[in-house]
């Protein structure tokens, strides 16, 4: 840790620095929102992301994004509501980067007009990417809403509900910040009693948060990175940050209260709070980077963020901090609201709590682990998809377009399957078309030799139908039946029974419903290398850091435990739909295929956080005194406030988080927060105590020759074990180690008054 010494030792030089680098991240991430993208859940080499990239080449006017809601007042078949929606299409049809509109009016398309007759459907595609047609479409979406003429015109499509999407996520955010803040603030005045002392961690998180925006908006110039990431960068900046900064800055006003001057417990501090800050952020880093094992950009990018926000968070705690704690010396304590003395008496309380659970040990054990099972149980009925439109409140104008869609046509206008065929003259793609329009839950097959329906020809080729060959390629669209839902199982299934017709050609099938298919399979194929990614580095972690084979398996089993909630819940509520009401989104009866993953790669890394607060105490301590018992009592006595407070402060962000209107972000946030919640209180402070008492002193068992290893190569808290000049706990100078030692306070096992940091 010397080098973060030397970084501090001239604090008025470092700041000065970093508020340079906050002005310049300020600039620098500026106007990021509006250069993150909405989707990133599909597989980039997939086949139906290589057919739609044939598709927006050879064919954009087959792949609208773009849908007009009409409605006048004599229904859609009025003379003069015809006539003004035939002007309105034409005016669209010749806006610059829109391509491919066709509308009721111009096809008598029954699927483009309401079954009642009210309303119809003008449809078209905005060429470009999601940046392009973004820009496309706030240049001209105002001329097509609202009242027009004696027409009422609403906006949907997917590049809408994209434009939608990011408007309320950015204010989403600026109210999650505004509903965390003053709460965080208040459990920070608690747990510190000290205006000043409670402000600091607040300063790393915004030194994170900001820094991480920056880094941001320079990935974007290489790669796309989705609009949800902003979230996670608030949600770990304050919450990791404020974590960090909780350790340090409660081991510093200790060390400062037993006497020692400023100059002289920032080193101390520093190899012990600031050493488990520094490998608690390389084990979540890791936790978070398994994301990028998976080609979905959706993914990647929290993989981006989360490692940019927590590697900065640390850094700052490093560098940023102890230059602040160095300035304020003694003034840390300044501006106190609640007089001290209550942390003495706290700790009484987790000592007597916790000797109650281990003298209770196999119950207990049994207990808590039977019920986080039952409370995962709900996961095992979980189904897969992917975000609509659905997933904006009942209120957005998007989402309102298609839900009138889905109640009152026979069909979207979105929802077919492409399927392109490399076709050779004199190979007709009939036959096959024919073939298609038998398959289950087909309605019909529109091809460049006409429409079939039941393997018959029902309407012959027309221009239309002929502009579906362009330069060898043939697209076919296969429509499903009107109550096939565009994202559902039962258009999953059509996908592949789709894939299973033989072709006397290369033949690709895409569309929404083909991406999702080919996204499922590309992260189960993913799947198991990324957790097994993780479970190796933590368990490998946790041995150089314990020195027991014991341990390690432990702390995955235990943090694993912690997430059956988070997975329970999220199909009993997001899945199925209870609890929607009072939390304001529509069920689907599926959770996005992506989230899971996201979710478990965040909430076990910061499980483990936990865990290694709780670790590194109760391993110091086990040297120390050599009673496993003690050992565990005095950790969870040590850690338990500092564990609680920081999980209450990382729930509160996280619940305000799922605040959002958007159902992607509050199933996130909602997740994540219980299952912090959960680790931090029926894990950490029941299961973990009440399993140690089970294990005994088997808890720290490990093979001679690994033990060898670690003592060699291990990870303390004053470094590797072979650092030249460390004593080892209990020998000589070890006064001047966490909690004393064998002199000062008493020997080995007693219960006397030790530092309380991590």
């Amino acid at each position: 840790m010397s080098v973060f010494l030397r970084l501090a030792a001239r604090p008025r030089l470092l700041l000065s620095c970093t508020v340079l680098m906050l002005v310049a991240a300020v600039l620098l991430g500026g106007g990021l929102a509006d250069r993150l993208k909405l989707g990133g859940t599909e597989d980039p080499a997939a086949e139906s992301s290589l057919a739609a990239e044939v598709m927006d080449a050879k064919f954009p006017q087959s792949r609208p994004n773009l849908v007009l809601l009409v409605e006048g007042e004599g229904g859609a078949d009025d003379p003069r509501t015809a006539a003004q929606a035939g002007a309105l299409t034409k005016k669209l049809a010749a806006e610059d980067g829109v391509t491919g509109v066709v509308s009721y009016w111009l096809t008598k398309d029954p699927a483009l007009r309401s079954k009642n007759g009210e309303q119809a459907l003008i449809v078209g595609h905005i060429k470009g990417d999601e940046t392009k047609a973004g820009d496309v479409f706030e240049r001209i979406e105002d001329d097509y809403r609202g009242h027009i003429g004696d027409l009422d015109l609403s906006i949907g499509g997917t590049v809408a509900v994209r434009n939608e999407s990011q408007q309320q996520t950015a204010e989403d955010l600026v109210r999650s910040e505004m509903i965390a803040l003053p709460i965080v603030l208040i459990i920070l005045l608690l747990a510190f009693g000290s205006v000043v002392a409670a402000l600091l961690p607040l300063a790393i998180g915004i030194v994170a948060i900001l820094g991480t925006n920056a880094v941001l908006r320079g990935i974007t110039e290489f790669t796309d990175v989705s609009i949800f990431a902003m979230n996670l960068t608030t949600a770990l900046g304050f919450g990791l940050a404020i974590d960090y900064a909780l350790l340090i800055v409660r081991r510093y006003r200790e060390e400062l209260d037993k006497g020692r001057e400023p100059a002289e417990a920032l080193p101390l501090v520093l190899r012990t709070a600031g050493r488990t800050v520094l490998f608690s952020a390389f084990v979540v880093a890791v936790s978070l980077s398994a994301m990028l094992i998976f080609p979905l950009y959706f993914l990647r990018s929290f993989a981006y963020a989360g490692i940019s926000v927590v590697l900065l968070a640390a850094l700052a705690a490093l560098t940023v901090l102890p230059a602040l704690l160095l300035l304020l010396g003694h003034r840390v304590n300044a501006l106190r609201v609640i007089r001290g003395g209550r942390e003495e008496q706290a700790e009484r309380r987790w000592r007597s709590f916790t000797s109650g659970v281990m003298r209770r040990g196999p119950v207990v054990t049994i207990g808590v682990t039977a019920l986080l099972v039952v409370l995962g149980l709900p996961f095992l009925k979980v189904e897969f998809g992917t975000v609509d439109d659905r997933q904006l409140s009942a209120s957005a104008e998007p989402r309102a377009v298609h839900d009138t869609i889905r109640e009152t046509f026979t069909g979207s206008p979105t929802g077919g399957i492409d399927v392109l065929a490399r076709t050779e003259p004199g190979k007709p793609v009939d036959g096959y078309a024919a073939k298609l329009s038998t398959v289950a839950n087909v309605a019909r097959v529109d091809s460049p030799t006409g429409t079939y329906r039941e393997g018959r020809l029902l309407a012959p080729p027309t221009q239309a139908h002929a502009a579906r060959h362009v330069l060898g390629t043939s697209h076919l669209t296969v429509w499903p039946a009107p109550d096939v839902e565009d994202i559902s199982l039962e258009s999953q299934d059509l996908v592949r029974d789709v894939r299973t017709v033989d072709a006397p050609f290369e033949a690709k099938v895409g569309g929404q419903a083909a991406m999702l298919v080919d996204s499922q399979r590309s992260i189960g194929d993913r799947l198991p290398y990324g957790l097994a990614f993780i479970v190796v580095v933590t368990m490998l972690m946790v041995f150089l850091m314990s020195g027991s084979v014991v341990l390690p398996l432990l702390a995955v089993i235990l943090n694993a435990l912690s997430l059956t909630a988070m997975f329970g819940a999220a199909v009993w509520v997001f899945q199925e739909g209870n609890l929607s009401g009072p939390l304001g989104f529509t069920a689907t009866g599926f959770i996005e295929t992506s989230l899971p993953v996201l979710m478990f790669c965040l909430a076990f890394g910061l499980s483990m956080d936990y865990s290694l607060f709780l670790l590194s105490r109760m391993k110091e301590k086990y040297d120390q005194s050599g009673d496993h018992r003690e050992a565990v009592v005095f950790a969870v006595s040590r850690t338990g406030g500092v564990i609680t407070a920081a999980a209450l402060i990382l729930a509160i962000v996280m619940i305000a988080i799922g605040t959002s209107q958007i159902t992607l972000t509050k199933m996130l946030g909602l997740g994540v927060a219980l299952a912090v919640l959960v680790d931090a209180t029926l894990v950490r402070c029941l299961l973990v105590p009440a399993l140690m008492a089970v294990t005994g002193k088997a808890t720290w068992w490990a093979p001679a020759a690994l033990k060898r290893f670690q003592e060699r190569f291990g990870i303390s808290e004053e470094g590797p074990a072979t650092a030249a000049g460390v004593p080892r706990p209990g020998g000589a100078g070890d006064e001047d180690r966490v909690g004393g030692g064998t002199g000062g306070r008493g020997g080995p096992g007693s219960a006397g008054k030790e530092t309380a940091g991590a």
